[in-house]
């Protein structure tokens, strides 16, 4: 009997290093591909903000799609996120929007979604935002490791969705920023697989 056990347990551990290792390998393929082309919307995902400035990671993931809008990728510039924390004075949102004015992004057109916390709620609302205006295709930025559960996620919420992920992201900076965001987004991954949430 033991023998059987010691064989089950074995054929789990070797399942879930098969699993873990081809779900690294979808996420760092998608995070190297660059699948930007004209479509309705640039949409850019939700990160940290510190009172109206964007974080490193997400000025990196700001300063992309300006870039993008710039070389006429879309005419709608979307930015997301709530309030990460408690006491913040503005949202993710409102500071990604006040870089990509500054930045040469006409206010005109741009589409704020400021109450998401998760990636998930914002491209639930999103999804509905684009309905609403006719709209279905979009470009999501985001860094390397977050694109496949993005593209997965925005796909499931009825939007034509391509990745551009930023190359100059803190996370892509050295090794052991890499292997903790791709461990994140595993864990992501499979709560989204198996309950339908997420961070």
């Amino acid at each position: 009997m033991w023998r059987d056990v010691i064989r089950l347990a074995l054929a789990g551990i070797i399942g879930s290093l098969v699993v873990i290792g081809y779900t690294t390998y979808r996420i760092w393929d998608q995070g190297g591909r660059d699948e930007a082309r004209n479509a309705d919307a640039i949409v850019v995902l939700g990160a940290a903000q510190y009172n109206g400035t964007p974080s490193p990671l997400f000025e990196a993931r700001i300063s992309h799609a300006v870039q993008l809008y710039e070389n006429g990728i879309a005419g709608i510039f979307v930015v997301t996120g709530g309030k990460g924390r408690p006491g913040d004075i503005t949202t993710e949102a409102r500071a990604a929007r006040d870089y990509a004015v500054a930045h040469g992004v006409p206010a005109s057109a741009i589409l704020i979604e400021d109450q998401s916390r998760t990636t998930l709620e914002q491209l639930r609302t999103v999804g509905q935002m684009l309905r609403d205006r006719g709209l279905h295709s979009a470009v999501l930025v985001s860094d390397r490791t977050h694109m496949l559960r993005s593209l997965r996620i925005a796909r499931d919420q009825g939007i034509e969705a391509y990745g551009s992920p930023t190359t100059t992201s803190p996370t892509a900076s050295n090794i052991p920023d890499q292997i903790e965001a791709t461990g994140h987004e595993i864990g992501a991954l499979a709560l989204y697989f198996i309950a339908g949430t997420g961070p």
